[in-house]
């Protein structure tokens, strides 16, 4: 698969060639069958301890929508999407969070989410809210935004891969908040350059008794604010959308800058990292490293992420105390085979090496 086969199709005529470059599955982020959940069929290796609720998975996030994938959304005539744009449709109509730029968390979602403790994956009251529950699925899925696109519980090439795809959430999300400015300014230049400020919200530790109850925004603002599309947002969210579609990676690239190219590059080399398959020259069992065993006898090793890690045989695990800073890896493998009369495979090591438990 490409990354573009991971992200909504209007992206696939104007992203750069980065994104149209083999990359492996995250076969580890079983969606359908949640590796994160407890009694589910998925790869059952290392559950941790801090399981997901069945009822949320990993959707306890309201994404930010931007004017295209809206207008995308919306204008999408299969009906499959139905469900998906009668949810956006009751957004629009109770103004909640929509503004020509985009479709957004409630001022009361966003307060719960960034105060949260442990509740990410587990938490029904902060269940996104395009969540289908008879299914257990999304309904704008084909139009989800960088958060959704690129986010995984666990990763083939372990941190180096978390890295690849966190460094694509940030391009994407720049493409996200410049590229909506930007097809404003070509339907109508008003809607950026006579934007009224924010309505007036709660500040810090503290929320406003509007935004507590739910209220829309006053009807001054809001008419300041869509200017001729009010009463007509769905038009200029189409609007956007089929801007979108004309666009090359040329034009991207001119509407992104110096800012877009140095987030490219940054793109470029973290998928060289996840990809490559090089050994360090050195490698040494990592202090920080958690430790679990378990009832088969094996051992359950993580280091870069809390929701994954990796099970070896207890033989192995033992093994790995003779991995010492300050010794080449060719050294300790040397080692290994006259001593103990074995050694890694490769791609063992990589694994070990990508999930940080050897580093």
């Amino acid at each position: 698969m490409t990354l573009n086969d991971s992200l909504p199709a209007v992206y696939r005529g104007f992203l750069p060639e980065v994104f149209r470059r083999e990359v492996p599955a995250e076969t580890k982020a079983t969606c359908a069958s949640c590796a994160m959940c407890a009694g589910t069929s998925a790869d059952a290796i290392d559950k941790p301890a801090r399981l997901f609720d069945a009822r949320t998975k990993c959707c306890t996030y309201h994404p930010r929508l931007p004017n295209f994938l809206v207008g995308g959304l919306l204008a999408d005539a299969r009906p499959g999407f139905a469900e998906g744009q009668r949810r956006v449709r009751a957004k629009i109509a109770a103004r909640e969070g929509v503004t020509p730029l985009w479709v957004s968390p409630p001022a009361k979602y966003q307060f719960l989410y960034n105060h949260m403790r442990d509740a990410f994956g587990r938490s029904p009251s902060l269940l996104c809210p395009f969540y289908e529950d008879a299914g257990g699925g999304c309904t704008i899925w084909a139009y989800r935004e960088s958060v959704c696109s690129t986010f995984f519980c666990r990763y083939v090439a372990g941190a180096d891969g978390m890295k690849m795809w966190m460094t694509l959430k940030g391009y994407l999300s720049l493409v996200e908040a410049q590229l909506s400015r930007w097809l404003l300014l070509q339907l109508d230049p008003g809607l950026i350059y006579e934007m009224p400020d924010d309505p007036p919200r709660g500040l810090g530790e503290r929320l406003t008794l509007e935004e507590l109850d739910g209220h829309a925004p006053d009807d001054a603002w809001y008419a300041r604010a869509w200017r001729g599309f009010a009463g007509r947002e769905e038009a200029l969210f189409i609007a956007c959308y089929e801007k979108a579609l004309t666009l090359t990676p040329e034009d991207l690239a001119k509407i992104l800058g110096l800012d877009g190219e140095i987030a490219r590059e940054r793109c470029e080399r973290t998928m060289a990292k996840a990809l490559g398959t090089a050994l360090p020259a050195t490698l040494a069992l990592n202090p920080a490293v958690t430790v679990r065993h378990l009832a088969d006898g094996s051992v359950a090793l993580g280091a870069y992420s809390e929701f994954d890690g990796v099970a070896l045989p207890r033989e192995a695990y033992d093994l790995l105390a003779e991995f010492r800073a300050g010794e080449t890896l060719s050294a300790v493998r040397q080692r290994l085979r006259d001593d103990k009369g074995t050694d890694f495979a490769d791609e063992i090591l990589l694994t070990l090496h990508q999930h940080r438990i050897l580093i």
